[in-house]
């Protein structure tokens, strides 16, 4: 079937699309009824079945003969560390492990927290406490203590995962100083904490609290999988809250072993003992679901990778560890693909490695624009798939479907619906717009498995901030539209849609035109407050490292391009060329903070951010330019 007879099916018989897909997984007891709907508009999914995620991830593979197959590939410039681990040498690590937190009093629902820099025992751990129905909640490693405490106060986690440090290219950052603060700051106190030891740092050890992470692993006998029921939480992410609070986003066991699953075959096109690498974090939700859970439960080789696109050591890291470790497809984040260009902009580096079994390159964690994806499919010569999903939806819910139908790339869009979202565009009254007109981008209810079924232990805010702007739909927080071909094209969060003298504008629209520039490696757009026409667009752009003419006269052009393809309507006057731009950890750009600095506001730092003084280049900036303080 081609992707029109899929979607379809999987929209009009969702029950009985996902029940063929969830036989795909193995199950400890089979479920009688595919999706629970009796408690609108809280749905689940595979309700009365049990399994056990880390038997589908690791021992079903080695009890079908797989055992030797390569799982993980762990590859780490910043440390000059590589190692491999088989199916079963990583299922008996975990086992340990599991073992290990059993004997600390870890039982099923039980959470952990595991702050953690990109190393195997990362992976260990998370797959540890599915083995034995633990919940863990990852929190990025080096976030700062209050943010840290925070989670631990919201989980109350009966063990800590933590590290001696994590490593940032060459600086070392110590993450025990970090989580002894956090646990001086919490209410809650976890009753044991257990910590790897990197050699690049040491840590002391609490007396009564601390244990060796190595000593544990060493001592304790391995755990078997203990069965859970698909409805009971695997994970909680937590992802930024408006009201200052993290919102604790809840993975199930079921749905998302499903979804995952099937997202390997049919969205990515990877078949199981193939090699695919997800450049991100097990901090973010792409880290959880393309670093560990999806390319295990398909039975395909995964990498870790503890180093970055540029400066480990230049801009050709990711052609080495493509040609070095054989990846099939590879996903990653735009801004990585921004920084490599910026450093290599004719692509030089790539021409010396053997790229010839990269197939696929996909782009997703911010909207890509047009030239950054025709730069990396013309330097490549294979389909670079820009896709759309969501920490809280867990998988994509936009993509060119490789593994089911290859759709035409139009650059600047996620291509079309991932069966099982009914995506639509609905305007302020809630009813759908015409096509091409831009409006708020929401699911129908239900979503499919995989996504997430409420927040950790808050039902209400779950509906408030998610399900209450329409009943029945579920908000993205996404502005856009969809095209007569049914392509969907994100322009921007739905705060970042700007008013100018009554007109609405995309600012991605006119981010689109600023990267299309020569010079340009990357650009941002903001809404700035004006007494005269309520808001005006403001730009900020980063050159490429090789550019030497006058920024003058880059403005002028930047200026006169937005002009010439959005119009006069855009009132863009006023651009300012900066080193960088602020961004989180996983390469999303700080958008919000900007428009507070440019409005001369009080803003707080986001703990998520980077690099904090990139904020104070960018005050200047502003300033340069007649905005902020």
């Amino acid at each position: 079937m081609g992707y029109k007879e899929v979607y379809e099916q999987s929209i009009r018989e969702p029950e009985k699309f996902w029940a063929d897909a969830a036989r795909n997984i193995s199950w400890e007891a089979p479920w009688s009824k595919v999706l629970d709907d009796r408690n609108p508009p809280l749905y689940r999914w595979f309700p009365d079945a049990q399994l056990n995620t880390c038997y589908n991830a690791l021992d079903r593979h080695v009890d079908a003969g797989h055992g030797s197959q390569v799982a993980l590939i762990y590859d780490s410039p910043v440390t000059g560390t590589k190692a491999r681990f088989s199916y079963r040498e990583l299922r008996d690590r975990v086992a340990r492990l599991a073992g290990g937190l059993a004997g600390l009093g870890v039982t099923k629902g039980d959470r952990v927290i595991l702050y953690m820099p990109m190393v195997p025992e990362a992976v260990i751990g998370m797959l540890a406490c599915a083995r034995i129905g633990a919940i863990h909640s990852v929190v990025f490693g080096g976030f700062a203590a209050r943010e840290l405490a925070t989670r631990i106060d919201d989980a109350k986690p009966k063990v800590i995962l933590s590290a001696s440090c994590g490593i940032e290219v060459s600086r070392v950052i110590p993450y025990k100083p970090l989580l002894d603060e956090a646990i001086g700051i919490a209410a809650h106190q976890p009753d044991r904490c257990v910590i790897l030891a990197r050699p690049e740092a040491r840590s002391e050890l609490k007396n009564g609290r601390d244990l060796d992470w190595a000593e544990l692993e060493a001592e304790s006998t391995p755990a078997d999988c203990v069965p859970v029921a698909a409805t009971d939480p695997l994970y909680i992410l937590y992802t930024s809250g408006t009201t200052g609070i993290p919102k604790g986003v809840v993975r199930d066991n079921g749905g998302h072993a499903v979804a995952l699953a099937w997202s390997m075959s049919n969205v990515y096109g990877v078949q199981p003992g193939e090699v695919f690498w997800a450049a991100s974090d097990v901090g973010w939700v792409v880290g959880h679901s393309y670093i560990v859970y999806a390319p295990l439960l398909h039975r395909c080789t995964t990498v870790l990778y503890e180093g970055k696109p540029v400066g480990t050591p230049d801009a050709g890291a990711f052609w080495r560890v493509i040609e070095e470790h054989g990846v099939s497809v590879m996903f990653t984040a735009p801004t990585a693909f921004r920084a490599i260009k910026r450093d290599d902009s004719e692509g030089e580096f790539i021409k010396r490695y053997d790229l010839g079994r990269l197939r696929a390159l996909f782009l997703a964690g911010e909207r890509c624009d047009p030239d950054t994806l025709q730069w990396a499919s013309d330097k490549l010569g294979i389909p670079v798939v820009d896709h759309w999903w969501q920490t809280e939806t867990g998988w994509p819910i936009a993509a060119n479907c490789l593994g089911i139908e290859q759709l035409p790339i139009k650059p600047g869009s996620p291509t079309r619906a991932v069966p099982g979202y009914d995506v639509r565009v609905l305007g302020d009254d809630g009813k759908e717009v015409a096509d091409g007109d831009i409006g708020s981008i929401m699911i129908r209810l239900p979503m499919p498995p995989g996504t997430l079924p409420t927040l950790w232990g808050d039902d209400r805010r779950y509906i408030e901030s998610y399900l209450s702007a329409y009943p029945g739909w579920y908000l993205t927080g996404d502005a856009g539209y969809r095209d007569a071909d049914g392509y969907l094209w994100i322009m921007s969060r739905i705060d970042d849609i700007i008013n100018t003298a009554g007109h609405r504008l995309s600012t991605g629209a006119m981010e689109e035109a600023l990267a299309a520039h020569q010079d340009v490696a990357e650009a941002a757009v903001i809404g700035a407050q004006d007494t005269l026409k309520g808001e005006l667009p403001v730009g900020l752009v980063v050159l490429k490292s090789n550019v030497s003419r006058s920024h003058d006269e880059i403005k002028a052009e930047l200026i006169r391009m937005v002009r010439d393809r959005i119009g006069p309507v855009a009132s863009f006057k006023k651009v300012a060329i900066v080193d960088r731009l602020p961004k989180t950890r996983s390469g999303k750009v700080l958008r919000a903070t900007m428009r507070k600095i440019a409005d001369g506001k009080d803003y707080a730092v986001p703990a998520t951010i980077d690099d904090p003084l990139i904020l104070d280049e960018v005050t200047d900036a502003l300033k340069s330019i007649g905005y902020g303080k």
